[in-house]
């Protein structure tokens, strides 16, 4: 197929540039039959729907949703439909932080005893039930799904992922139908994401056989726990397991391990001795989870409540373990809590569709100026919005089929427990739950901006959104120490690469080819700008590859230059930036790939060919958002920039023009959305909006 050179009213190509560009249509036509695998035959039948692109495509909202939404849409709407059932369990718009706090409660007693869903038991046997559903009440109330994820990923989770049958039969039950409230006490005043450098101890006293928990100093006070200030009856506390020797110098530190505390009465609720409980008062958002501090002063707990799955200690005081060393046994403990990451990730997606989906059907249906004594036009038609909302609508969709993956690896992982595996869960959790969330806390206060004013009512939900979701970017590891994961791990597989070791499965394509996406750019290719080309998966998985592989040698050989002189941390700081971006662009690729992969497997051909247009609206935006790089290293050559730039513009009108049916796909009731100017009926939207303030 020959490729097509767009042409604009903008741009009037000379004779000679005409030449030119014929030239190189003819070079690549050539290309092309010489070396028929430069276009992967896989990506070929992708290729064949760019001949369309012109016409407006036509997509089924309803098709596209059944795709989308796959095996776990039932439980999601019988979540939905529950909290429609009962208005009073529906959180209004102004409510007291303590108010807040009690409706939580109630909401989560409902949906358990009430509607009779137990995401406790997918914890273990459906944990991607388990995601859905924690989606779907995240939609209802943010703080709702904090509170359930509290209760059940990592208070409930800590229990069955670090403790062992003992632990599971004694406390099983009481999470599950909520009579064992608690919480997941890790972060310290002075240590949050190094976990390592928690001050809590846990000292085994041999003569009593139990554990003594202390918190020696004002920096060790565990903050931030959720369920403590008011409802919580337990806790997982993370602390250095000290047993007691004959050495002079004092205890021997085994490491960070996790123990259940008790920290209030069962039956009466008061806070048990030794046990001191303070608020942590009104925050920015969630104030529908009661955030607690924790102070411990020689708390005695039995000896069977060290959660004891990757390290024990005898009636005798002898530690046990089948791990060697203190930082293996780390590395394990901290591996089995990667579920949180997964759902933030997962859930952060929630919160973009909604929020999309209000901000686009408010730009379809409000009309401001237009053509002289013409009717007036959507704002979504004038190019500006399209450029504030049309990619942001593109990442949603990569981002839903990129984090629905993650959940599957996840699910598959905690099934057979295959070592590989978990540290490919573990490090694309962690890139996925920064990127993610760090885009949606960006997108949040776009989307209220493309409202005008009545994004800033707060019946339209921007402000509430925004605030809940802030605080995604920094629990379950701030999202800048979390890159450093992602990078540090680039680099271990960067190594392993050159010592002929096995690639983790998100490294493939390192192992696969990295010699060809180091090599020089060739300058044929680097001008090609014909629309074929342009959105062709090949080219765009490149250039997403070439851009992480650049950025992942560049800064080895920095590291290698600086430890000389500063010393590995001295090295590691002084790149740092360098290794975000590293790690940012790896984690761009993944999605990218996992998206072309989706619109592949796309069984409708008129949601596929809607798909290959939002995915190729995804991939140019974010080579045009990065042009400079490309540009750098020669990559991308002036007119293939310019090429890029103009289809990506009208890539976003080809996108407005089905916008209505991509978020109609999403499947959110009004009644999810809860925003007057979101609803999916424009008749309805003003008419809401003005009787919500009394008209």
């Amino acid at each position: 197929m020959e490729s097509k050179v767009i042409h604009t009213t903008e741009y009037n190509p000379t004779a000679e540039e005409d030449q030119d560009q014929s030239i190189i249509r003819r070079i690549q036509r050539l290309t092309l039959h010489l070396n028929p695998t430069l276009p992967s035959r896989q990506l070929d039948h992708l290729q064949l729907l760019t001949c369309s692109a012109r016409a407006k495509i036509s997509v089924n909202a309803q098709q596209l949703s059944d795709y989308m939404r796959g095996k776990h849409r039932d439980i999601q709407e019988r979540v939905f439909e529950y909290f429609n059932s009962r208005p009073d369990l529906q959180t209004p718009i102004e409510i007291s932080k303590d108010e807040h706090r009690e409706l939580c409660l109630r909401q989560l007693l409902g949906l358990v005893r009430e509607a009779g869903i137990r995401p406790f038991r997918y914890v273990v046997e459906d944990p991607e039930k388990y995601f859905a559903i924690a989606e779907a009440v995240g939609s209802v109330d943010m703080s709702l799904g904090i509170k359930m994820g509290v209760q059940y990923s990592l208070w409930g989770g800590s229990v069955l992922n670090l403790g062992t049958k003992k632990h599971r039969d004694k406390y099983f039950d009481g999470i599950e139908n909520m009579e064992y409230l608690g919480c997941f006490a890790m972060t310290e005043l002075h240590h949050g994401s190094n976990v390592q450098g928690l001050q809590t101890v846990a000292t085994f006293d041999p003569l009593t056989d139990e554990f003594v928990i202390n918190t020696p100093n004002d920096g060790a006070i565990k903050w931030w726990i959720g369920n403590a200030a008011v409802h919580g009856k337990f806790a997982t506390v993370f602390a250095k397991l000290m047993l007691p020797t004959h050495d002079p110098k004092g205890d021997s530190d085994m490491g960070v391990h996790a123990f259940i505390v008790p920290i209030r009465d069962l039956r009466t609720h008061k806070t048990l001795p030794g046990i001191e409980i303070q608020d942590c008062g009104h925050k920015v958002g969630l104030n529908g989870v009661d955030n607690g501090a924790l102070r411990f002063r020689s708390v005695r707990i039995p000896r069977d409540n060290l959660l004891n799955r990757f390290g024990d200690v005898s009636r005798e005081g002898i530690y046990t373990s089948s791990l060697p060393s203190i930082n293996k046994r780390f590395a394990a403990t901290l591996g089995e809590l990667v579920g949180g990451r997964v759902v933030l990730a997962h859930s952060s997606v929630g919160v973009l569709k909604i929020a999309v989906t209000i901000a686009t059907r408010y730009s379809l249906l409000r009309q401001q100026f237009g053509p002289p004594k013409q009717p007036e036009i959507s704002i979504l038609d004038y190019q500006s919005h399209q450029h504030k909302l049309m990619p942001m609508l593109a990442s949603v969709y990569a981002f839903h089929f990129a984090t629905l993956n993650l959940v599957e690896k996840y699910s598959e992982m905690k099934k057979c427990h295959d070592e590989q595996l978990m540290g490919d869960v573990h490090a694309l959790s962690a890139g996925l739950k920064a990127y993610v969330t760090s885009y949606t806390a960006k997108s949040l206060s776009i989307c209220r901006e493309s409202c005008g004013g009545h994004g800033y009512a707060a019946v339209n939900r921007f402000g509430s959104l925004r605030n809940d979701h802030d605080i995604f970017q920094t629990f379950e590891g701030d999202n800048t120490v979390l890159l450093q994961q992602v990078a540090a791990d680039l680099l271990k597989q960067y190594k392993e690469k050159f010592q002929g070791g096995t690639l983790a499965v998100t490294w493939n394509y390192l192992r696969e080819s990295m010699n060809t996406y180091l090599s020089q750019p060739n300058p044929v290719t680097a001008r090609w700008e014909g629309e074929d080309h342009l959105r062709n998966p090949k080219f765009q998985l490149d250039a997403f590859r070439y851009r992480t592989s650049r950025l992942l040698q560049s800064v080895v050989i920095r590291l290698r230059k600086h430890s000389k002189t500063l010393g590995s941390f001295g090295a590691w700081n002084r790149c740092l930036n360098h290794l975000l971006t590293l790690a940012e662009s790896h984690i761009e690729s993944v999605i990218l790939a996992k998206f072309i992969d989706a619109v592949r497997s796309c069984p409708d051909a008129s949601s596929r060919a809607a798909l290959k247009l939002v995915c190729d609206l995804y991939a140019l935006d974010r080579i045009w958002n990065d042009i400079g790089t490309y540009r750098n290293v020669d990559y991308v050559a002036p007119n293939k920039a310019k090429a890029i730039h103009k289809l990506t513009e009208y890539l976003s009108f080809q996108v407005r023009n089905i916008a209505r049916e991509l978020v109609d796909a999403f499947d959110l009731p009004d009644y999810v959305t809860r925003a007057p100017i979101g609803m999916q009926s424009p008749a309805e939207a003003y008419t809401h909006y003005t009787h919500y303030v009394g008209f």
